[in-house]
């Protein structure tokens, strides 16, 4: 795997439980704040991130069932969870190359390997920063994006760059 890519998915993961972290430090009822117009609250936003079905598509090592969380306990366990799906997709970054095929709603769909390493990346970035945007719409600073950016990561890696 190139070393752009590997620094993108170790970006992933570190941001991912940046997230669950700072979560977990939450009072639990935070847990089902939703955004206005939105029936998705930051437990269902977690447990999605965490229960996406990328790794499997990729490694065919199978899913886990989880639940939202309703409490700081259920945070840390879907954090170590979400953990390891992210280290199967970073794994699977090595071998970028090909498709898979699976069944959709309606029909069997073809999708590159690639497509959807990059869209593991996307998804955890959009659901990142929607579950800082809940907490933005009820005037709580618990997220600060650019402290989850790649020049933050590069200061966790000691990279400074």
């Amino acid at each position: 795997m190139d070393l752009v890519t590997d620094r993108l998915f170790r970006h992933m993961a570190w941001a991912n439980q940046c997230v669950f972290d700072l979560v977990s430090q939450r009072p639990d009822a935070d847990l089902k704040l939703c955004a206005p117009n939105d029936d998705w609250s930051v437990g269902e936003i977690l447990e999605h991130l965490t229960a996406c079905r990328y790794a499997d598509l990729l490694d065919e090592l199978g899913m886990t069932d989880t639940q939202p969380p309703t409490n700081r306990e259920e945070v840390i366990a879907l954090g170590k969870l979400s953990a390891t799906f992210d280290a199967r997709l970073r794994k699977s970054a090595q071998n970028p190359v090909g498709f898979v095929e699976f069944d959709g709603e309606h029909r069997r769909i073809r999708r590159s390997r690639e497509t959807i390493l990059t869209q593991a990346i996307h998804h955890a970035t959009e659901h990142r920063a929607q579950i800082a945007g809940i907490f933005a719409c009820h005037q709580i600073r618990a997220i600060d994006l650019d402290e989850l950016d790649l020049w933050a990561f590069a200061n966790h890696e000691g990279l400074g760059d």
